[in-house]
């Protein structure tokens, strides 16, 4: 049995305030050419199909567009779940029809997970579409006392264990940060005040797991679970990665063999670093003068507007920072860390810098819990 996996789309995704719509369209042309030269069982999509719940008007039409060329052109099966970026009603809608063209949507949990399944010559193959969800709907859905991501997922892949036939191989859909997994500055925390994460432990028994959320193709356990990664990159802190989609093979006994294709960007995006001069010497001879880039620099004297002087030679530059800044104290590590940090947590250090006392446990609680219901509320109102 033979599947493609991919996740983290993100379509509609802006990127230092430039949209990167045509770009997702050129890596989902060789997406759907990928399809039709290896002729796989099903595409399997493990969610963040969009960026945001309210896609705009030309991401839908470029997700109905593949979708289109992969189901109905090519006549290969989706299997398509939504990530903690996706509109859990938006995503789903028609999804009963569209089921019976060979496009199957998972988009809110169920106490009662439905396989899908794929006949080969060995028999059948399961797979079970798991939708990310804020662990209080499953909690409501399993009729549990308390959940959080760990316990949450733990209880809808027990749910799987036991409805599941020991004779049938099986496959989950899933989207979650997996403890032990590396994870880059795009992701968007699933959870305040907490990890989010749960133990890969979890997925034992099931003879392949493909997950979204976590941006850097990667596989954990014993490599029979894997993030095939994000269509794109889209932090900085992907600059080095290689992006790809994973074809995977599902042998007669679950056997696993997962093979990266990797995808060719219209722009790639890189990090270069020297003083001013130099780097728009080097721009002018550059091949790749398209690609989108953020500089450093390392002039210690003052500079005027070196973003508008980059982009002379690279049209697509994002931004620059100044070495001499960050050797005064003002570091960029300084600034991932902010970045890294939760609401919470940056509440925390400000209300220290403010009163010289740290955030009472009692307070910081409220606050998370305030912090929690709003995070949950905008990702239904963006």
């Amino acid at each position: 049995m033979r599947f493609l996996h991919t996740a983290d789309w993100h379509l509609g995704r802006l990127f230092h305030a430039r949209s990167l719509v045509d770009d997702q369209a050129h890596v989902l042309d060789q997406f759907v050419a990928l399809v039709r030269d290896t002729r796989p069982d099903a595409v399997l999509i493990a969610g963040d199909v969009y960026d945001r719940a309210v896609p705009p008007p030309e991401a839908v039409n470029l997700l109905d567009d593949t979708l289109s060329r992969i189901v109905i052109g090519e006549g290969v099966p989706v299997v398509l779940i939504a990530g903690n970026h996706d509109s859990p009603d938006r995503l789903g809608f028609g999804s009963r029809l569209l089921a019976a063209r060979g496009l199957a949507i998972a988009s809110r949990p169920r106490a009662d997970v439905e396989g899908i399944a794929f006949d080969d010559a060995h028999g059948r193959v399961v797979v079970y579409p798991l939708p990310y969800s804020e662990p209080a709907v499953v909690r409501d859905a399993f009729a549990l006392e308390t959940a959080d991501h760990d316990v949450a997922l733990g209880r809808q892949l027990d749910a799987i264990r036991s409805a599941h036939r020991t004779a049938d191989r099986s496959v989950v859909l899933a989207h979650a940060f997996v403890a032990g997994a590396a994870s880059s500055e795009s992701e968007r925390p699933l959870s305040v005040g907490g990890s989010g994460a749960v133990a890969a432990a979890r997925f034992a028994d099931f003879d392949f797991v493909a997950l979204g959320h976590l941006h850097r193709p990667q596989r954990l356990g014993a490599d029979h679970i894997g993030y095939s990664g994000s269509l794109l990159k889209y932090s900085l802190s992907e600059a080095g990665h290689d992006k790809s989609v994973s074809l995977v093979e599902l042998g007669a006994r679950g056997d696993v063999r997962v093979e990266p294709v990797a995808l060719t960007p219209r722009r790639d995006l890189r990090l270069i670093r020297g003083d001013l001069a130099t780097l728009i010497a080097a721009g002018r001879d550059d091949g790749a003068r398209e690609d989108y880039v953020f500089a450093s620099l390392t002039d210690a004297g003052a500079l005027l507007d070196p973003v508008a002087r980059l982009r002379e030679v690279y049209p697509n530059v994002l931004g620059c920072e100044r070495v001499v800044l960050a050797q005064a104290g003002v570091t960029r590590s300084t600034a991932q860390r902010q970045r890294e940090l939760d609401t919470g947590e940056l509440f925390g250090d400000f209300f220290r810098e403010v009163t010289g006392e740290p955030l009472a446990d009692p307070a910081r609680d409220a606050l998370l819990a305030v912090i929690d219901r709003l995070e949950v509320a905008g990702r239904e109102a963006q």
